[in-house]
């Protein structure tokens, strides 16, 4: 399991953020990628049979075919891409995801952050960021702004890795180090992609800078730390993902049903977001806690799909 070194450690804790180029392999990557890739080609077919996508694009590459879909038909491939993502995000949780989600070199970077008990936060994202997709680009914000502002001073540490090289020019993250250290800022809801947003005014001062990560990387921020991402100006198709985990120490939803969140409990007992599951990924101290099946966590995740508790409602829409 890789351990980060001190040196690391004490840039991430200074700025915010940390690149780590090497967490991956290739084939690491490749089931999920697999996975995706049959489902765009499962969800295409569906619509040409139905005879609404004339052109399905077979045998264009896996970082294209989305992007030549949503050329000929921007509503379909919204279609296709809310088969992966579900209807309220999260969405597929195959094994492919399960196995990069418990990996152990993922886990042992995240150990020497978070300590040896962790929980894989409620909140992970399948993100396809399609050439010209408006919805595609992401405004300032910080994670914290979706949580419960009981955990706006506990660390829930984000981990976004891509299938093909995130760049400049595809719209990697951007982030704004050291404002981690601040309080949350404020922000608003209809943001761009209805996204929430921090508006310039809120923005603290100086600028922030682009984080390039390699294939294989994995760029790690904090819920604090004010991120966006830009459009995508290539004609790629910029799969990325990211994961969120949790110290166990902090509020969590772990082994707890939709149907029994009571939100008149104790503020300190409810999860930071509420609406999807949280899951133990590793435990030396309860170690049969942990979900040790993709079929367990997919099954987990589904409950969350159909029946979602009521998120964090802590900010006023954008004034138009």
């Amino acid at each position: 399991m890789s351990k980060l070194s001190e040196e690391q450690l004490s840039f991430f804790d200074q700025e915010g953020y940390l690149m780590v180029p090497d967490v991956f392999t290739p084939e690491d990557l490749a089931p999920l990628r697999n996975e995706i890739d049959d489902i765009v080609n499962l969800e295409a077919q569906r619509l040409h049979v139905a005879g609404k996508l004339h052109d399905t694009h077979a045998g264009t590459s896996f970082e294209h075919r989305l992007g030549l879909i949503y050329q000929d038909k921007p509503e379909l491939a919204q279609e296709i891409i809310r088969a992966i993502t579900g209807r309220a995000g999260g969405g597929h949780s195959g094994k492919g995801l399960f196995d990069l989600i418990t990996h152990p070199g993922l886990l042992g970077t995240i150990e020497s952050i978070l300590g040896p008990e962790i929980v894989g936060s409620s909140v992970y994202r399948i993100r396809p960021k399609v050439p010209g997709m408006p919805k595609g680009v992401v405004p300032w914000h910080q994670d914290s702004g979706y949580f419960h502002q009981h955990c706006d001073q506990e660390l829930i540490l984000t981990c976004f890795f891509s299938h093909v090289a995130a760049t400049t020019e595809n719209g990697c993250l951007q982030v704004f180090p050291r404002a981690h250290k601040t309080d949350i800022f404020r922000h608003h809801t209809g943001g761009p992609g209805g996204y929430l947003v921090i508006t310039d005014e809120d923005m603290p001062s100086g600028e922030g800078i682009s984080v390039p990560v390699p294939l294989g990387g994995v760029l790690l921020i904090t819920n604090r730390t004010p991120h966006c991402s830009t459009e995508n100006t290539t004609d790629v198709v910029r799969w990325s993902v990211d994961l969120r985990y949790q110290s166990a120490d902090i509020p969590n939803n772990v082994g707890e049903f939709p149907e029994q969140f009571d939100p008149e409990r104790s503020v300190h007992e409810i999860a930071c977001y509420p609406p999807e599951a949280d899951f133990v990924v590793k435990s030396p101290k309860n170690p049969e806690s942990e979900v040790k099946s993709s079929e367990d966590f997919s099954e987990t995740r589904q409950r969350y799909e159909d029946m979602r508790p009521p998120g964090p409602a802590r900010w006023e829409a954008v004034e138009e």
